[in-house]
């Protein structure tokens, strides 16, 4: 879904009408297929295009940036020089969140957290400052899905990132010094939110978590990773412990997949730097880790890898988009303080507790095979066949 209309509305152009468009095409000498582009996509023309719209309107640059919300360093500097004059101007204009819900309430409860059901946004607002430990948040992706909630996941991008930033503001309120935030989303949206977030809180990485999520697109590069934002409020995180991993080998011979040479020695025996990029993340397309139909959810390996990074147990973890209940899941186990809403039915996530001794034996598995240079099996089979550990290398 592409921004409204603000290219066509700062130049006086009614979009519905064609007769309009066209002419204005022929007297500005850019193509209507040109105008629909910047229109669509609320891009700023430069170079000729840009000196022929000036040759056609009365608008200069400054004027076309501020009526399409593109300020520039100039903009910025000069609303940050009158900010005494324009503070008066600017506080009688304010916009409100639409809200899908006019109230939540408590629907689902454990010992360790609550889940309400209702607009995360009301939540956020009823939430006390500097209150959590960790966010966690998986918002819609606005690509016209239908979720059980009926909430519109189809509505301009402005209006997508305005929403945005409601919640994102209201989730650093309530984030502790030191707390962290992480915000998975498609790259092209967080490459938006990241100026919303680098106003408010500090950057530490942009995660590529490698999972395809399209088939390939004819003329641009295949889709094949998400992005995950992490932020600290303050200067550092106050937790920060982040899993080792153990070092790739063939799952057949057991022979390592990269050559590290006479460093083996060197090497940590609790296993391998974690990186910003991750590859062992698996996609819940399986019946045995899949929690409900027809929409995607995320793994509780990546919510355990998130949590066990930047928190500790009896620190409260929150996660203001419930989906399937994962990061509720993952938190649980790991003995986190847990608050989440969820704008939809929450049967699924209360049917996923019912079964929390199964989600233990995955959660399980995936930690038997950190923190190890060699998990246990692929260390016997190597000191099996004569292939060499880090025990070995050290002897």
């Amino acid at each position: 879904m592409g921004y409204s209309n603000q290219f066509f509305e700062a130049l006086g152009i009614d979009p519905l009408s064609q007769e309009g468009l066209k002419a204005f095409a022929k007297r500005s000498g850019i193509s209507l297929k040109q105008l629909k582009y910047y229109n669509t996509n609320n891009i700023v023309p430069t170079g000729n295009d840009l000196k022929k719209l000036k040759f056609a309107t009365d608008l200069t640059e400054l004027a076309l940036r501020l009526k399409m919300g593109r300020l520039d360093k100039d903009i910025l500097e000069a609303i940050q020089k009158y900010a005494d004059q324009l503070e008066p101007i600017l506080s009688n204009y304010a916009p409100k969140l639409e809200s899908p819900m006019n109230d939540y309430h408590l629907e689902f409860e454990t010992s360790l957290g609550k889940l309400y059901r209702g607009d995360c946004y009301k939540l956020l607002k009823s939430m006390e400052n500097d209150s959590v430990d960790l966010v966690f948040a998986d918002p819609p992706f606005n690509l016209a899905k239908m979720y059980p909630s009926e909430m519109d996941d189809n509505i301009k991008t402005e209006k997508y990132l305005h929403w945005c930033q409601e919640w994102i503001n209201e989730c650093a309120r309530i984030l502790k010094p030191g707390g962290s935030m992480f915000i998975w989303n498609l790259p092209k949206w967080n490459a938006s939110l990241t100026t919303i977030l680098n106003g408010i809180l500090t950057f530490r990485n942009w995660i590529g978590v490698d999972i395809k999520y399209s088939m390939p697109i004819q003329g641009r590069l295949y889709p094949s990773h998400y992005s995950l934002l992490y932020y600290v409020k303050g200067e550092k995180p106050k937790t920060f412990k982040p899993d080792r991993l153990p070092m790739q080998t063939c799952p057949k011979c057991y022979s390592e997949l990269k050559d590290y040479g006479g460093y083996k020695n060197k090497m940590n025996p609790l296993g391998i730097n974690i990186s910003d990029i991750w590859t062992d993340i698996p996609p819940v397309r399986h019946a045995k880790y899949k929690r409900r139909e027809g929409s995607n959810e995320l793994s509780l390996k990546l919510l355990d890898r998130i949590i066990e990074m930047s928190s500790n147990e009896g620190d409260t973890v929150f996660d203001p988009f419930g989906g399937s209940g994962t990061t509720y899941m993952a938190a649980e186990l790991k003995n986190r303080k847990w608050i989440g809403s969820e704008l939809g039915p929450i049967d699924i996530i209360e049917d996923r507790f019912s079964i929390i001794e199964s989600e233990r034996e995955i959660l399980k598995g995936y930690r038997e095979k950190v923190n190890a240079l060699f998990p246990e099996k692929i260390r016997l089979n190597r000191e099996k066949i004569g292939l060499w550990t880090a025990e070995s290398v050290r002897k």
